[in-house]
């Protein structure tokens, strides 16, 4: 996109040790930005210490959705995060550059996105998860700017199926991915995770899902980070 684009990255306690470390990969919603995650749970940090990973918070821009936009070649999000970023973090940091020490998750437009990702880009990221994602975007085909990213939906119907996360399960190989999906009861998105939840079992696709009381905030998020954080850690823990 020929640009800078800042990113918070959180390296663990651990981090002068010399050895490896894996990578989470953590991005915002739909309004916010690179910093957004540490502003407003400043306790991931701790976690990145707890779990010895680096934590790495990308800017999908406001409205991304976290893929390349066949409309405005500015929005190349999905390049960006999949594939230079991704880059630039194993050649500046001490990463475990493989799939195996790389997950992506992310809340709202940033669940999507990471999903959307991690089902495109299986040689990229091994585990990847979402809280209150917006795992289909087709039941809104005025929300959020995506629009301007695909065209309208009305028109571009086919397009719309190509870029939702819901859509896109059949890309998933046999024992790929390691997945895990939460989403507040009272959630706006709760009724498109819950079909999500329900596509991936009647195609055997394992997977965790989680619901609890709750809804679109940051109250949600910082609680839900925690047990994601735990499933991505299991997922790290595993030998090659």
């Amino acid at each position: 996109m020929k640009k800078n684009i800042k990113a918070v990255v959180i390296k663990p306690d651990g981090y002068k040790t010399g050895k490896s470390f894996p990578v989470l990969y953590l991005l915002h919603g739909a309004g916010g930005s690179y910093a957004e995650w540490v502003n407003k749970v400043p306790a991931i940090k701790n976690l990145a210490d707890q779990y010895q990973f680096i934590i790495v918070c990308p800017d999908g821009n406001v409205t991304s959705w976290y893929f390349d936009s066949p409309v405005d070649p500015e929005w190349k999000y999905e390049t960006y995060v999949a594939k230079e970023l991704v880059t630039y973090i194993d050649e500046h940091y001490k990463t475990i550059a493989e799939k195996r020490g790389r997950a992506i998750t992310g809340l709202s437009m940033g669940g999507h996105g990471a999903l959307y990702l991690a089902f495109k880009h299986q040689d990229v990221y091994g585990a990847a998860g979402s809280m209150s994602g917006g795992v289909d975007i087709k039941p809104f085909p005025n929300g959020w700017n995506i629009p301007k990213r695909l065209g309208p939906e009305d028109e571009f119907p086919e397009r719309w199926k190509q870029h939702s996360v819901i859509d896109l399960i059949y890309l998933i190989k046999p024992k790929s991915l390691a997945i895990t999906i939460d989403c507040g009861t009272e959630d706006f998105f709760y009724k498109v995770n819950l079909r999500l939840h329900d596509e991936l079992l009647y195609n055997n696709i394992p997977h965790d899902f989680t619901t609890r009381p709750g809804v679109h905030n940051w109250e949600y998020w910082a609680n839900s980070i925690k047990f994601q954080s735990v499933f991505m850690n299991n997922f790290f823990g595993q030998k090659p």
